[in-house]
């Protein structure tokens, strides 16, 4: 089963002789349970592909689907608890909030919902990403890659089916950052959840399950072979 369908989706920026198209009849589909790799140059439109399917951003046409939902045709309220609930974002700017814990970072998007953290679940996390020991540190008291596992745990807390990951690695040396993916592939495994992740990194991308790659704001898939 599908969990995520682009269809024919279209981005331009301005209109006129100043027009630029980000993305050009972009269609594509992802299996439930999928690790999708993006890779393209700076400016070829993955990052904007990424804001449509997580709904941080409009399609000048075309459509996004997940789980069957249409959801440009949600209303902005629908639309945002919807975000909050069944997709999880990690960026590679980590953005944690300075002031709380790992712990508190992690379940703050749960707060948002205005629900109670399930602590079994956040033991667990905790546990999977090997940050229990630090559960009570501020970021600051953290390397890099501790960060971006906090990050991971945070787009984990809700139990999303997709989850988004734009350059998680972009910030972190190579060690870490096959941790990262590995931790990545791990939780989504167990937790039954479909990532997408944007990277320039070839050699991380072909740990994805398939690879698409954008350029000038078309689509090709690669299958699993990236070069």
């Amino acid at each position: 089963m599908n969990l995520l369908e682009v269809n024919d989706v279209c981005k331009t920026y301005g209109t006129g002789e100043t027009a630029v198209n980000a993305l050009r009849n972009v269609s594509f589909s992802v299996s439930k349970g999928e690790f999708i790799a993006v890779v393209g140059e700076s400016g070829s439109g993955k990052s904007t592909l990424l804001n449509m399917i997580g709904a941080l951003d409009m399609p000048t046409s075309g459509k996004v689907l997940i789980d069957g939902k249409d959801i440009f045709k949600m209303n902005d309220e629908k639309l945002t608890i919807f975000r909050r609930r069944n997709i999880g974002f990690i960026f590679q700017a980590f953005n944690l909030i300075p002031e709380l814990n790992v712990a508190q970072n992690i379940t703050f998007p749960v707060l948002l919902d205005y629900k109670k953290p399930d602590q079994a679940y956040v033991e667990e996390i905790l546990t999977v990403l090997s940050l229990k020991d630090r559960r009570n540190h501020l970021p600051r008291q953290l390397s890099g890659g501790q960060q971006q596992r906090v990050a991971i745990g945070r787009a984990l807390i809700t139990r999303p089916m997709l989850i988004l990951a734009d350059e998680p690695t972009g910030n972190l040396d190579s060690q870490n950052s096959s941790e990262v993916i590995s931790l990545m592939k791990t939780a989504a495994k167990r937790y039954q959840q479909t990532i997408i992740m944007i990277t320039h990194n070839r050699s991380l991308a072909s740990a994805a399950d398939r690879v698409l790659q954008v350029s000038d704001g078309i689509l090709t898939d690669l299958g699993g072979h990236v070069e």
